[in-house]
């Protein structure tokens, strides 16, 4: 949950605030905790005492009150709200160069499925999320952060204004892999798409909108489309189920 008045979030969740403790500690700026979670976050709570920064301990009613949901998991940390930033020519050499792996998720629109998608795609060593800055929907949110469980801690997460005009761009550096319930090669393809490309390439793996899928213009931009192949009974994936399977095969190769 935003605090307007902080310009704060609310990271909720025990594995959320567990790696934002690890990581990124010098992040949080309040603390708020059951008793029985004092023991797990002793070590964030003398941090935040040396730093001169609250912690409180509290019920779980208080708890709800500052993350908007009962799914708290007793505890709490308040950051500074999160600026997704563009990203830059020189992100997009190192993760070409590096031969990473990236996501750009093209009106996806749910904050959940972001952070599922996050929490798959630290899993499987993704690098980069890059989200379209029109997507109003998928955003660092309270929901995102918890659902996530930890992963947006090891993601750097930035925005374009255009995911076609980007993805124009970043082909000729990268090997662009489009998703698309209707194309002709299957997810299973991909171990000869990228061998095809001399060296390991770094890839930018595409997901769209669950309904309406990718649009033309973006779909044009991609080096090759690829399928998961089911049964047809439903019309496909959940996308965040979808990435996890895609980035699986990406990570056997």
């Amino acid at each position: 949950m935003r605090n307007k008045l902080t310009e704060e979030l609310a990271v909720c969740g025990l594995n959320a605030v567990l790696a934002l403790g690890e990581y990124h500690p010098d992040t949080i700026n309040r603390l708020f905790l059951r008793t029985d979670r004092l023991k797990t976050f002793s070590g964030v709570c003398r941090r935040l005492a040396q730093q001169k920064r609250p912690y409180k301990l509290c019920e779980d009613e208080e708890l709800e009150r500052i993350c908007k949901t009962v799914h708290h998991q007793g505890v709490a940390a308040m950051i500074d709200e999160p600026v997704v930033a563009p990203l830059s020519l020189e992100e997009l050499d190192f993760w070409a160069d590096g031969g990473k792996t990236g996501l750009v998720l093209h009106s996806v629109e749910n904050d959940h499925n972001l952070g599922a998608i996050a929490r798959a795609a630290a899993f499987f060593d993704v690098h980069f999320v890059v989200l379209n800055e029109n997507d109003s929907e998928a955003r660092l949110t309270t929901s995102a952060y918890r659902v996530a469980e930890g992963a947006m801690e090891h993601l750097t997460v930035r925005k374009v204004g255009n995911t076609a005009a980007f993805l124009k761009d970043a082909s000729k550096r990268l090997l662009v892999l489009g998703t698309d319930t209707r194309a002709r090669q299957r997810v299973g393809d991909l171990g000869g798409i990228v061998k095809a490309r001399r060296g390991r390439p770094g890839i930018a793996l595409v997901l769209g909108n669950e309904e309406t899928g990718l649009p033309q213009p973006v779909k044009d931009c991609c080096s090759c489309l690829l399928r998961i192949p089911g049964t047809g009974n439903i019309e496909s994936l959940n996308v965040s189920q979808a990435t996890a399977l895609f980035l699986y095969h990406l990570f056997e190769l």
